[in-house]
């Protein structure tokens, strides 16, 4: 069985900033990464900004924050 990701997710994710804190209205993608690390050491929120900046972690960690940006680019906010 293959995991596929939501595609709904990724597109909301691409287009969801960081609603407090230092780095309020940043894109979660374009969040530094050592900030990132810190809410993993911490403990990601509960709901669905939890659910995001752990998918954010995965991905910086992976090298892999060019899929949110070109998803970004394929599908601009309205």
């Amino acid at each position: 069985m293959q995991l596929q990701p939501d595609k709904d997710f990724l597109i909301k994710l691409a287009h969801t900033k960081m609603p407090f804190g230092k780095y309020k209205d940043r894109f979660l993608i374009n969040l530094p990464e050592h900030y990132v690390v810190w809410y993993r050491n911490k403990g990601f929120p509960k709901g669905k900004l939890g659910e995001m900046l752990e998918t954010v972690y995965t991905l910086k960690v992976n090298g892999l924050e060019d899929l949110i940006w070109n998803i970004k680019k394929q599908y601009p906010s309205k």
